[in-house]
C-alpha cells in the first residue's frame, strides 16, 4: 500500500448533520493538490450515525479513512489517535465543523514547503462569526498561555495547523497522559510559520465545545504546563500575614487610646480568608497530585476499536493501542 504524502486527521463527535458538507468542501481542494493523501477521520465514540456515513462515503471516497474509538476519550485524545495513526510527510488536523476552511490546507503545505517549516498554524484572524463571550473568553486564555509557553505561541491559533513527520514523531515521544497541543505544538520549538484566515460559522449540527469543557482545557493546559498555581499559597500566606499585621496594629493603637475594639467582625473575616486560603491551596495540591496518580497508571488516553486501513492490507507500522510512556531517563525534559 503506497504512503501518503500528506495526512488531514479530522476529530469527529456527533457530526453527522456536518459531514456531507465537509466532505463537499475537503475533497476538491485535495484532489487539487496534485499529490497521495489520506484523510484519517477518527469517530470518537460518537452516539449518531457518524460512523456509518464515513464507512458509506469510504466507497466513493478511496482515500478516506475510518479510524473508530471504543468510546468517547475527548477531542485531545481523538487528535492524538490521528496524529499516531497518520502516515504523510506532513499532516494537517482541522475540525469538522467548517469553521476553519480547508481551502487554506493548500496556503499552509506551500508556505511549509516553500520556508521548510515544520509548524504552520492557521491563526484566526477574524472571528466575527463567535460571540462576543467566546472571543473575550478566547482572548483571556491565548493571553494565559502566551505567559506560560512565551510568544511562541500565537494569538489566536487553535487546532487548526500543518505538522511535518519530524514534529508528529517529536509529539509522540512525549509521554504526556493528557495532552494539550495548542501548548505542545509550541513548546517543542521547531520551525514554524502562520497562515492567517477569517474563522467562519459552525456549517451544521451544535458547538462540542461549551463552557465546561473550555472551562477544562483550561485547567489541563495550566497544570501540564507549570507549577506557578501552587505558589498561589505563598501569596495567599503573605497576603494574609500582612493583613493580620495591620490588624493588630490597629487593635494595639485602639487599645492603647482606651477605645472599645469590636472583634467579632474582624475575626470572622481572618476566619473566613484564612479558611478560603486553605481549601484554594488544597485544592490545587489535589489537581496536581491526582494528574501524578493518572501518571503512575499510565492508562493510555483512547483504545481504537477499528482502523479501516487494515482491511485492505497486513498490520500497518503501528500498536492497536497508543504507546505507553516510556521510562523517565528516556523522556524528553522541559526546562525548568
Amino acid at each position: 500500500m503506497a504512503v501518503p504524502r500528506l495526512s488531514v486527521v479530522i476529530p469527529m463527535y456527533n457530526e453527522e448533520a456536518v459531514l456531507p458538507l465537509l466532505v463537499s468542501r475537503l475533497r476538491p481542494v485535495l484532489d487539487g493538490l496534485g499529490r497521495t493523501y489520506e484523510v484519517v477521520a477518527v469517530d470518537d465514540g460518537s452516539r449518531d450515525a457518524t460512523a456509518a456515513m464515513v464507512t458509506l462515503m469510504r466507497a466513493k471516497w478511496p482515500e478516506l479513512r475510518l479510524v473508530r474509538l471504543r468510546r468517547n476519550s475527548g477531542h485531545q485524545a481523538a487528535l492524538t489517535a490521528g496524529l499516531h495513526r497518520s502516515r504523510g510527510d506532513h499532516v494537517v488536523t482541522i475540525d469538522a465543523d467548517l469553521q476553519d476552511p480547508p481551502e487554506v490546507i493548500a496556503e499552509m503545505l506551500g508556505l511549509a514547503e516553500a520556508q521548510h517549516l515544520d509548524i504552520v498554524y492557521g491563526v484566526r484572524g477574524d472571528r466575527a462569526s463567535d460571540t462576543l463571550f467566546k472571543r473575550a473568553t478566547a482572548d483571556l486564555y491565548y493571553r494565559l498561555m502566551r505567559r506560560i509557553v512565551g510568544n511562541r505561541m500565537p494569538p489566536g491559533a487553535g487546532d487548526f495547523r500543518l505538522l511535518s513527520r519530524a514534529m508528529v514523531d517529536a509529539l509522540r515521544q512525549l509521554p504526556e497522559q493528557a495532552p494539550v497541543y495548542r501548548l505542545l505544538v509550541p513548546w517543542l520549538g521547531f520551525p514554524s510559520g502562520q497562515v492567517v484566515y477569517t474563522r467562519e460559522k459552525r456549517a451544521a449540527g451544535v458547538s462540542k465545545y461549551p463552557l465546561a469543557k473550555m472551562i477544562n482545557l483550561t485547567v489541563d493546559s495550566v497544570i501540564s504546563f507549570t507549577a506557578a498555581p501552587l505558589r498561589l499559597g505563598i501569596w495567599l500566606g503573605a497576603i494574609g500575614a500582612l493583613a493580620c499585621a495591620i490588624a493588630a496594629v490597629k487593635v494595639l493603637v485602639a487599645y492603647f487610646q482606651g477605645a472599645v475594639v469590636p472583634g467579632w467582625t474582624s475575626l470572622s473575616l481572618v476566619v473566613l480568608f484564612l479558611g478560603a486560603s486553605q481549601l484554594i491551596c488544597l485544592g490545587l495540591l489535589g489537581e496536581y497530585v491526582g494528574r501524578i496518580y493518572h501518571g503512575i497508571q499510565a492508562r493510555p488516553g483512547y483504545f481504537v476499536g477499528e482502523d479501516s486501513l487494515t482491511e485492505a492490507g497486513p498490520e500497518p507500522d503501528f500498536p492497536d493501542e497508543p504507546v505507553r510512556p516510556r521510562r523517565p531517563d528516556a523522556r524528553l525534559r522541559r526546562p525548568g
